[in-house]
């Protein structure tokens, strides 16, 4: 079963902001996780995301109507994704086991990942 656990933006991220210190250690954490997970054999992919102030959004308004671009910033940081993991495992359960494990994504106690199971 595949998941994707989806690092859900904060103000910081967006801004392209974080004390370098705390950058420091949340890198080591994640450098960390990320080797857990590859070690363990479970990691497909994983990846982080510019802010959305470099990002495009394609609408798509009416049916037979041509969609609509609008370029970034966007304005629903809650809304917004930082970046992610693709994870292969046995069961819901343990993906949930490695999302609990990850490592806080900002550093600072603002982090929330989403969990999703992917179509395959």
């Amino acid at each position: 079963m595949k998941f994707m656990m989806v690092v859900k933006a904060s103000k910081d991220s967006e801004a392209g902001t974080m004390p370098s210190e705390q950058m420091d250690l949340m890198f080591a954490a994640m450098k960390k996780y990320n080797e857990e997970l590859k070690k363990s054999g479970v990691l497909v992919s994983v990846g982080g995301l510019h802010p959305s102030s470099n990002g495009i959004r394609i609408t798509y308004p009416v049916p037979g109507e041509p969609p609509t671009i609008t370029e970034g910033p966007f304005p629903e940081v809650n809304e917004l994704i930082a970046g992610y993991w693709f994870i292969n495992v046995e069961s819901r359960e343990e993906a949930i086991k490695w999302a609990m494990r990850a490592p806080d994504p900002h550093g600072l106690g603002e982090g929330q990942i989403e969990l999703r199971q992917v179509f395959e």
